[in-house]
């Protein structure tokens, strides 16, 4: 299955699989999406894989939103590497 982006306003839906050979897909719905919206959801609820190009791909979304002062928010149960990325990102608080 290919990778299928919808929006509406700035609420994104991402259906399929999304790797190396479809980020062409990815870039292009998210290029300069930070220029028109000041926060962004994205559900993954659909996507079915996604290998270690798609998680950098979000990866690099949500850094993107940090520099620019941006809210992201990544919703659903699509993809557990993309959660494991952003667990083992994440400051360590407990001290």
């Amino acid at each position: 299955m290919e990778l299928e982006i919808t929006s509406y306003n700035n609420f994104f839906k991402m259906k399929g699989i999304l790797n190396k050979r479809n980020l062409n897909v990815f870039k292009s719905a998210f290029d300069n999406v930070f220029e028109r919206v000041d926060a962004l959801t994205i559900s993954i609820e659909n996507i079915e894989w996604m290998d270690k190009y798609g998680v950098d791909a979000l990866a690099q979304l949500h850094y993107q939103a940090l520099s620019k002062n941006k809210k992201m928010s990544i919703i659903g149960l699509g993809c557990k590497d993309l959660y494991e990325h952003f667990k083992s990102d994440a400051p360590d608080t407990a001290a």
